[in-house]
This record gives C-alpha cells, sequence and structure tokens, in this order.
C-alpha cells in the first residue's frame, strides 16, 4: 500500500513538471497578439501627435530668434539668407549680432525636412513653417 502511494504520487508530480501543452502556448500568442493590436495603434499616434508638438516648439524657437535678428538689424531674413542668416553673417548684414540660435544650427523637423521661411503675403511679418512628413501634402 505504500509503495502505492509512492508511485502514484511520483506519476502527479511528473506530470506537474511537464512542459507548457501547445492550447497553452497557442492562447497565450492570441491574448498577446490581440493586446499588441490594441495598444500599438495608440502608440503610433502618440508618436504622431510628439512629433507635431515637437514642430510647434520648434517653430516658437525660430520666430523667437527671428524676432531677435529683427531687433538687431532692423529687418526680417530675405527669402536667399533664410534661416541660416540667424547662424551665420555670411552676407555682412549691418547690426547683425548673432548666432541667434542656442545650438547654433537651423533644427531639422521631426521627419529630417528643413523648416520653410516666407514673407507673409501683407509684407508685415515672416512665416516659419515646417512641410510635415515627406509624403503628406499639408503644411503644420
Amino acid at each position: 500500500m505504500i509503495t502505492d502511494l509512492k508511485t502514484s504520487r511520483g506519476r502527479a508530480s511528473k506530470r506537474r513538471q511537464s512542459g507548457f501543452s501547445l492550447i497553452e502556448v497557442l492562447i497565450t500568442l492570441l491574448i498577446l497578439s490581440l493586446v499588441v493590436s490594441i495598444t500599438a495603434p495608440r502608440l503610433i499616434g502618440q508618436l504622431s501627435r510628439a512629433k507635431t508638438q515637437a514642430v510647434t516648439v520648434q517653430i516658437k524657437n525660430l520666430e523667437a530668434a527671428i524676432d531677435l535678428f529683427l531687433i538687431d538689424t532692423g529687418r526680417y531674413p530675405t527669402s536667399e539668407e533664410g534661416l541660416g542668416a540667424l547662424i551665420d553673417n555670411t552676407q555682412n548684414i549691418s547690426g547683425w549680432s548673432g548666432p541667434y540660435l542656442k545650438d547654433k544650427e537651423v533644427p531639422l523637423d521631426p521627419w529630417g525636412q528643413p523648416y520653410q521661411l516666407r514673407r507673409i503675403d501683407s509684407g508685415f511679418g515672416i512665416e516659419v513653417f515646417s512641410l510635415g512628413a515627406p509624403d503628406d501634402s499639408e503644411q503644420s
């Protein structure tokens, strides 16, 4: 009787020690894939929103640097000078006391594209903008 008890305990412990069944592994993979399919779109949306917010902050910084340029020189950078006029005085601009950007380089937008500069139609001001992602046609 004692040997029978030991034998049945040995069989039960061997069953517990065996690995996961195929069904258990498949159910786990199914649950993981559902979690990923739910969270991935949200993460991608957050990334897009973060890039848009980064563009807004960078444009405000560029506009502040342009305002300092305007105070020192009495004019805005021309289209030919571009945002590079905030870094180098290659055109020998009278009153220039830059560089006006802390990093001493014009940043690229989060998509790796250069920021654009253009005069506002009324002629009183300048606009800095990003072309956005290379496949987008909207300007942000």
